[in-house]
């Protein structure tokens, strides 16, 4: 089980990694691999470097935990590397493919791949060496009998962080160009204010292209939902609640499912409520009623 409101379940094939924006800055799982490794936990020896990571934190892959999924008989929803970043340039491609293989391999689990390495998200999942190597693990995998898969895997979510409109308009346009059934975005912790459409008229700048739409937009495809959230831990920064709503708002109008995970440690002080501001009761009353349960794979 996992405390990741939005899963149900987490897997790390890999562990570590380095901050690259300002959604890094108060990194849970940089701290977590601290406490990790100093109690002896075998996937934590590895430092990072001081400067972008830390004790415990630095990029290890780990083969002894890839096929964890194929012994899984219940489906689950699984949030793929909460302790690290797939995309992370140290992660060799062909292990992606491996992990891409044992997701398409496992059809009844629902898989959510999150990265702030947009760009290598994009160019590895539109690759040739991935293919091929996506293709020869899959068939160790599931066996000749299922082959070939399903391109892209359907089980299988892709989403980017985007903590502020700067990353957004970095990131969601990769994320339009990546192969998948289901994009979404991790507005977390949503540090400034954010839109995920800022063209004018009927079309946005960012452009999803896919095909999915009609009408003046033809290549326009939103994501399919999106998280809100907050920072926690002492020294969060703040959670402007109308950045919430304005996000919330545009996803809604897109016709994206929409979860708040967490008003922020911030405001839970400011309200006098404590913890990281998760109980919806004590939201106010707009937001609380429009917290939609996580979206599940049909």
């Amino acid at each position: 089980m996992s405390r990741i409101e939005w899963t149900e379940t987490t897997w790390n094939p890999t562990t570590g990694c380095d901050r690259v924006s300002p959604g890094c800055d108060r990194c849970y799982a940089l701290t977590m691999a601290g406490r990790l490794k100093a109690i002896g936990s075998a996937k934590y020896q590895t430092d990072g470097s001081t400067r972008t990571s830390g004790p415990g934190f630095g990029l290890a892959v780990h083969p002894d935990t890839l096929t964890a999924p194929l012994h899984w008989t219940a489906p689950r929803l699984v949030f793929v590397n909460s302790m690290s970043d797939l995309f992370h340039a140290h992660v060799p491609t062909e292990f992606i493919a491996r992990v891409w293989a044992v997701m398409a391999a496992t059809p009844r689990h629902t898989y959510q791949v999150l990265t702030k390495r947009h760009a290598r998200m994009r160019s590895v999942l539109t690759s040739e060496r991935f293919m091929v190597g996506f293709y020869a693990a899959y068939r160790a995998y599931a066996g000749d009998d299922l082959f070939p898969p399903s391109w892209p895997a359907p089980n299988v979510w892709v989403g980017v962080s985007a903590e502020n409109q700067k990353w957004a308009d970095i990131r969601l346009p990769a994320l339009a160009r990546t192969p998948a059934v289901v994009r979404f975005v991790s507005a977390e912790p949503l540090v400034g204010p954010l839109r995920l459409h800022r063209g004018h008229g009927h079309c946005p700048t960012h452009d999803f292209r896919g095909g999915h739409c009609s009408g003046p937009c033809p290549n326009l495809v939103t994501p399919d939902w999106v998280i809100i959230g907050g920072e926690s831990g002492p020294g969060a920064r703040p959670l402007d609640l109308e950045w919430a709503r304005v996000l919330r708002d545009q996803a809604h109008a897109a016709g994206a499912k929409v979860f708040i995970k967490q008003l922020g440690a911030a405001w839970a002080r400011e309200a006098g409520v404590g913890g990281k501001g998760t109980d919806p009761d004590s939201w106010p009353d707009d937001l609380n009623v429009r917290r939609m349960p996580t979206p599940r794979q049909s």
